[in-house]
């Protein structure tokens, strides 16, 4: 299946019975650890243009390729010079709720009156490679911002922010990165192309870490409040990223599993495992 064609698909299944904080949760065979090490995560970014006409926005994105953002691509066979009537839909799902006034009704507006779709595609990344091209992804973001980009959204985990959110996003991954700290690049990462807390199976979930190279973190929902588990998604992503995962593992009593609510050829599946805290 073509690849942003599957990328609208999960999203658009996402629509079907969404309700906040809710995930889908399906049954897929299960997956081994040797299963999922062959799957490479990648980006898949929408921008919307306020124009009937793509070439701004096409021939931004294709500067910055030329530029820094080497192994992405624009999409030519779904990007469209004219509004998708699914775009309202889709974004209502996938705004972030978590930030405070992370979208206004100014973004909402961008949204509803959009007249072009892009669509650009990263490279299938490593483990080692995901902080770097996802901080080149946010650059990339930036760019068609500037371009006249109304609303951005992460398709790969179903996450999409304010225009004034990217650029506080944007903001602190160039901070982090002129001051070479790889840890606070994967945080931002994270907070720029992950979305949490989804609900299944007695958790709260992540999805999208997998886009800075770590496993999702699943909480139990018993654990307190959505704020409080959000907290304790981020403070067991960050010491992941500190000090590794087995010694998270033992301090936090968790254990390791693929048992993912999402298929292996599924943009949001997460080839580093699941991280489950106990109850």
């Amino acid at each position: 299946m073509h690849i942003v064609r599957r990328a609208l698909l999960g999203s658009l299944w996402g629509l079907i019975g969404w309700k906040p904080s809710l995930a889908i949760d399906t049954s897929p065979e299960a997956i081994t650890r040797e299963e999922a090490s062959s799957v490479t995560p990648r980006h898949v970014l929408c921008f919307l243009g306020r124009d009937r006409d793509l070439s701004r926005l096409s021939q931004a994105a294709a500067k910055a390729i030329g530029d820094f953002a080497t192994g992405f691509s624009v999409d030519e066979d779904y990007s469209q010079a004219e509004p998708d009537d699914r775009m309202n839909r889709s974004f209502d799902v996938c705004w972030d709720r978590v930030e405070p006034d992370a979208w206004n009704e100014t973004d909402e507006k961008g949204v509803a009156d959009h007249q072009s779709v892009l669509y650009v595609l990263g490279p299938s990344m490593t483990q080692a490679d995901t902080v770097k091209v996802s901080m080149t992804a946010l650059r990339l973001v930036e760019r068609l911002i500037e371009a006249g980009a109304v609303a951005v959204k992460g398709e790969s985990a179903g996450i999409a922010h304010g225009l004034d959110r990217w650029r506080v996003l944007i903001g602190r991954g160039a901070e982090a990165q002129n001051a070479g700290d790889p840890l606070a690049q994967q945080r931002i990462g994270r907070l720029a192309f992950a979305k949490r807390p989804l609900s299944a199976r007695g958790y709260l979930e992540s999805v999208g870490f997998h886009l800075v190279g770590l496993p999702e973190v699943y909480v139990p929902e018993t654990s307190g409040s959505e704020s409080q588990v959000v907290a304790i998604m981020d403070a067991v992503a960050d010491e992941i990223g500190k000090q590794g995962l087995e010694p998270t593992l033992k301090a936090r009593s968790a254990s390791l599993s693929f048992d993912s609510s999402y298929d292996v050829d599924e943009f949001k599946f997460n080839p580093y495992g699941i991280v489950k805290l106990a109850g």
